[in-house]
């Protein structure tokens, strides 16, 4: 079993004691739940540098990368730097995430918000909304055309947006419709984790410009920020490179110094 599929198939269980345990309407009565969402569309639109800066303990294939630094250190750290948006992990078992570090980054940041998950529930969607988050990731891999539609028709109806990723060419068929906002390619193959800048290069110019790109995994210097700027990408979504220094805070801003135009 690859790793991708072992995640799925403990998110599935995951998903049913959640459902067990918690009501959609005890979600709905969150202190988040009526908030103004934040479109990170419109910042990465205005940005200079269209930098997301992400909060990751591990990965499966780096296993331990940061759990030294708090939580509250590292998002304050973004906040100063000045990014455009922060995406926070929420899978615990293989990302050492939690809906709290969510919480807790939203009391924080002023920006907008990517909640970094497997969804595949339409009770996901609202737990999103119920924690703080103003984007919600859908992996296109991991859910059919129409479990892809549900999904993002619901985040729109919570004022939610939608970052539909892609791994290939014959997945981006599948996330064509008019609730998604940005489209992410993944320079990283979610069966073996190796990761290739060139697949973002090789999909953008299939991806209708009507939708926002993002590139994401595998940025790590300011030459290939600027080859995915000529290949029309807006945002670039960083975690790794930012997390595994003693301050990503400080990472991140002189990441930013590098590439703003």
């Amino acid at each position: 079993m690859n790793v991708l599929n072992k995640i799925i198939r403990h998110k599935k269980n995951e998903i049913s004691h959640l459902k067990l345990n918690y009501s959609t309407s005890q979600l709905e009565s969150s202190l988040f739940f009526d908030r103004e969402t934040i479109s990170l569309k419109s910042k990465l639109k205005s940005s200079s540098s269209g930098i997301i800066a992400e909060h990751k303990r591990k990965s499966p294939s780096k296993d331990i990368i940061n759990n030294k630094l708090k939580i509250q250190e590292v998002i304050s750290g973004y906040q100063d730097a000045g990014v455009c948006g922060i995406s926070v992990l929420t899978d615990f078992d293989f990302f050492g995430g939690t809906n709290d570090d969510l919480k807790i980054a939203r009391e924080i940041f002023e920006g907008p918000i990517l909640r970094k998950d497997f969804i595949l529930d339409e009770f996901q969607i609202v737990e999103s909304k119920s924690i703080g988050a103003d984007v919600i990731l859908l992996i296109a891999s991991v859910l059919s055309k129409q479990e892809i539609f549900k999904l993002s028709k619901l985040a729109n109806e919570l004022h939610l947006e939608v970052l539909a990723e892609i791994h290939n060419e014959n997945e981006l068929e599948k996330v064509m419709n008019p609730y998604i906002d940005l489209i992410g390619v993944n320079n990283r193959d979610l069966k073996i984790f190796k990761t290739d800048i060139n697949i973002s290069k090789k999909i953008s110019k299939k991806i209708p410009s009507d939708f926002l790109k993002i590139s994401e995994s595998g940025i790590d210097n300011y030459n290939t920020v600027k080859d995915l700027r000529k290949h029309g990408f807006n945002g670039f979504l960083i975690g790794e490179y930012f997390m595994k220094t003693i301050n990503p805070g400080l990472a991140a801003r002189e990441f930013i110094k590098t590439i703003e135009v």
